[in-house]
């Protein structure tokens, strides 16, 4: 059991974390600003054309402000990109086809990305049925393999592809320095291309993997770079060539960026982006808390309190069934938006196993608002990311604490 008073104490001690939280924060917030300065971002940039979308000047900003932010040449930023999971997948069609050979160095990708690669289920236009095979080098004591990763990659592999965030898995994100790394090692005997998933990473530290190495990036813009504001969308950054080959994947060969509407969404999605270093922040302070209370509590923290951070989840192995599902309630209870609604586990597609998801927020499946979710399988680990604001995650951990008795 855990006070008030002790609450208090554990949070005294995270302040040093804190403030090194704030300094890449300032960093990141200059860097937006300084790209959304650069392209003359202008109020009339708002404005949003019909049909083809030819000449949609804000949109063509858009992508300017996050081929800067992430230092490539160019950006593919759309709001038709439903997920990260469709960002993704866009990539790996547009640099694959008939006899390729993917290499996932970062051992098994997310549970959604199975039904793409087609190594799980056999959902039509995967890519298995396309003829593109796929294996992955395991983690090494959940960490990069770094000296296997140079047997690994045997003359058929045609993409190299990296996952930063920790998905549904017992690790850590893996930082930017040890992307760098094992980009070090994939160069020693490879020149293709290298893909990294940087969904839930943007802006948790000053660097980007792209600044260290990395040819391609997707994400999700209802992740950490929308902010909390943008309503759909994802992106895709990288070199020039790359992102053509992946514009005409979303669209045409012929039409590629030329065309595709942003609905009127150029300002929640600059606006969001804005935001966004700041909501980040937030998050990861709010992940701290409840790492370092859980952890004096008693229960495992992936990661820990004391781990480096380079995205905003935060997973707890809750033990038992009861005690994840009585998390994601508490969660589900101290969200701003439905509120009053009861999440149990269930079937969602995608997945092997049933998923608990608690998601209160404005937008809906948005990461970077509160929520949290799990597999309903042993040790019953929960994933809990996003908080809009740190006074509500501290205020959700309290309800969190007292819905599982923990808590005076």
């Amino acid at each position: 059991m855990i006070n008030d008073n002790e609450l208090q104490t554990i949070e005294k001690s995270l302040e040093e974390q804190f403030l090194e939280l704030d300094r890449i924060a300032y960093a990141n917030q200059e860097k937006v600003l300084n790209a959304l300065q650069k392209v003359r971002l202008a109020s009339t940039d708002f404005n949003w054309a019909t049909g083809y979308g030819y000449g949609d000047v804000g949109r063509e900003k858009v992508e300017a402000v996050y081929a800067d932010i992430f230092r490539t040449e160019d950006a593919l930023v759309r709001p038709n990109m439903v997920s990260g999971t469709h960002a993704i997948a866009l990539v790996l069609r547009a640099l694959t086809s008939y006899g390729s050979t993917i290499l996932s160095i970062t051992g098994s990708p997310y549970d959604t990305l199975h039904k793409v690669l087609g190594t799980s289920g056999d959902e039509p236009g995967n890519l298995k049925e396309r003829g593109v095979e796929y294996k992955e080098l395991p983690l090494k004591d959940s960490m990069i393999d770094f000296d296997g990763i140079s047997d690994a990659i045997t003359d058929d592999v045609d993409l190299v592809i990296m996952q930063r965030s920790t998905g549904y898995s017992d690790r850590r994100a893996f930082t930017v320095s040890e992307i760098e790394r094992a980009v070090r090692e994939i160069r020693k005997n490879y020149k293709g291309i290298i893909f990294l998933d940087n969904c839930y990473g943007e802006f948790t530290e000053i660097q980007e993997p792209s600044q260290v190495g990395v040819d391609v990036m997707a994400g999700s813009l209802i992740k950490n770079p929308g902010g909390g504001l943008s309503l759909s969308g994802g992106y895709v950054v990288g070199s020039e060539d790359i992102v053509e080959r992946v514009a005409a994947e979303l669209t045409a060969p012929g039409i590629g960026k030329e065309c595709g509407l942003s609905f009127g969404q150029t300002r929640n999605t600059l606006m969001g982006l804005f935001l966004a270093p700041h909501r980040v922040n937030q998050c990861i302070k709010g992940a701290l808390l409840f790492a370092k209370t859980f952890e004096h509590l008693g229960f495992d923290c992936i990661p820990s309190s004391k781990d480096p951070r380079s995205d905003i989840v935060q997973s707890v192995a809750l033990k038992t069934d009861e005690n994840l599902i009585a998390f994601c309630r508490a969660i589900q209870s101290a969200s701003p938006v439905d509120s009053h609604v009861t999440p149990y586990p269930w079937d969602m597609p995608g997945y092997e196993d049933q998923v608990i998801m608690a998601a209160g927020g404005f937008i809906e499946g948005s990461s970077i608002e509160l929520s949290a979710d799990g597999p309903m399988r042993e040790p019953y680990r929960v994933y809990f990311q996003g908080g809009l604001t740190y006074d509500h995650i501290k205020i959700t951990l309290k309800r969190v604490l007292k819905a599982m008795e923990l808590m005076d």
